[in-house]
């Protein structure tokens, strides 16, 4: 029945109306994204998000996306600007878990003693998360980009030829000298390729949940003043 007219009941007859008009709206959204899908991606199906990929089966194709690409920037299949961003995925992830650590941690210990004689601030008087770079002085933060900079140019450095997160640190004038399981200095590497292969896709799917999480504690500590949560103090929260 094509014509509202030919309803008797009032009630159906107004239902029926309405379905109609939503149906219509949702339907111009949906083309109007259909379109932007196909002149954007060249196609209106769901390999725009897990599109065929000269790296599908590399490590962090894991279930249930696989190999997850939804901008296409591996499309043109540059073994070079993978490798690249693969590097800096596994870098960003490491760090993200040791910021997260950092977070929790100082909840429950803390060193003993100063941060800073000179300025007397123990470490005790530092706060936790982002309130923290506010009471660090530059001299403090000026050694750790100084720390950060020696292992990118020679602690730990990515080596072309050696797997992404493979790192090599330079001994004085006895050549590299490697990084083996857990990060630890020239300890053994996996030798079971099945758990070595676990072991590396478990490492980069932690690392994207430690970036997720990190955000989340700076999202959260910089609305709340704490990373925990103490939604109370958000006064200006939409939900009240």
């Amino acid at each position: 029945m094509l014509n509202a007219e030919g309803v008797a009941d009032p009630e159906n007859r107004k239902r029926k109306l309405n379905s109609e008009i939503a149906n219509g709206r949702l339907a111009m959204i949906a083309i109007m994204g259909m379109m932007f899908q196909d002149g954007t991606f060249g196609t209106t199906g769901p390999e725009m998000w897990m599109a065929g990929s000269a790296f599908e089966n590399e490590l962090g194709a894991q279930a249930p996306l696989g190999y997850w690409d939804p901008l296409g920037l591996s499309k043109d299949g540059d073994a070079e600007l993978f490798y690249r961003r693969r590097c800096t995925e596994i870098k960003h992830g490491r760090v993200c878990m040791i910021a997260a650590m950092g977070y929790i941690t100082p909840e429950f210990s803390r060193f003993p003693g100063f941060c800073s004689p000179s300025a007397g601030v123990k470490f005790s008087d530092v706060p936790n998360g982002l309130a923290a770079i506010s009471k660090v002085p530059a001299t403090g933060w000026a050694q750790w980009f100084i720390f950060c900079g020696l292992l990118e140019t020679y602690g730990a450095k990515q080596l072309a030829d050696n797997p992404p997160g493979k790192l090599q640190g330079g001994e004085l004038g006895f050549g590299p000298s490697q990084y083996g399981r857990l990060g630890i200095y020239k300890g053994d590497s996996i030798s079971d390729p099945e758990a070595k292969k676990r072991g590396l896709n478990s490492e980069i799917a932690n690392g994207r949940l430690a970036m997720m999480a990190i955000i989340g504690m700076f999202y959260q500590d910089g609305l709340t003043g704490s990373a925990w949560g103490d939604w109370a103090l958000y006064t200006d929260s939409p939900l009240r």
